[in-house]
């Protein structure tokens, strides 16, 4: 049974309106915990840190817990299996990359911000091509499909950022 998008799940669904930013709305979906963690290691909280990945680790968990709640109401709502409106799941798992960034690639300022641009690219680099198994977990029903392979492109990226940490 499919139940009515709440105001509540609307909100979280689209990660707070950003879904019907235009163009890409992933892209938008997924800015938010990158920002969060910028400001986390402004204020002098290392990445390395428990706090920094459980805030990040909540964050995630909000969002991708909003996607599988929310998401079959939200494609009722809108009118497609994986609406372009509903990002929670790319806010969800960019915040779970940047909850396991690899040691020392947040050592200054620079390394920092070049640290976390890379973690934005190579997950929407990842989110956009769907590489296998990705897009067969896009393929499965509801808000599993809607969700899963944005994980996969999370696991992409973290493979991916820990391989350029030992290269460089």
């Amino acid at each position: 049974m499919t139940y009515a998008l709440s105001p509540l799940g609307r909100r979280l669904v689209t990660t707070f309106g950003l879904g019907f930013r235009r163009p890409a709305s992933g892209t938008w979906g997924s800015l938010p915990p990158v920002i969060l963690a910028a400001i986390l290691l402004a204020l002098g909280l290392p990445a390395e840190s428990l706090a920094f990945g459980l805030i990040l680790i909540v964050v995630s968990g909000v969002f991708l817990g909003a996607c599988l709640r929310f998401g079959d109401p939200a494609a009722a709502e809108f009118g497609r299996d994986d609406p372009s409106q509903v990002v929670a799941d790319e806010t969800g798992a960019m915040a779970l990359v940047l909850a396991f960034l690899p040691a020392g690639s947040t050592a200054s300022p620079l390394l920092a911000a070049l640290t976390l641009a890379l973690a934005f690219l190579a997950f929407r680099v990842f989110d956009i091509l769907k590489p296998f198994p990705a897009a067969q977990l896009q393929n499965l029903p509801g808000a599993w499909g809607v969700l899963l392979d944005d994980v996969a492109a999370a696991i992409y990226a973290l493979i991916a950022l820990h391989l350029a940490a030992t290269v460089l």
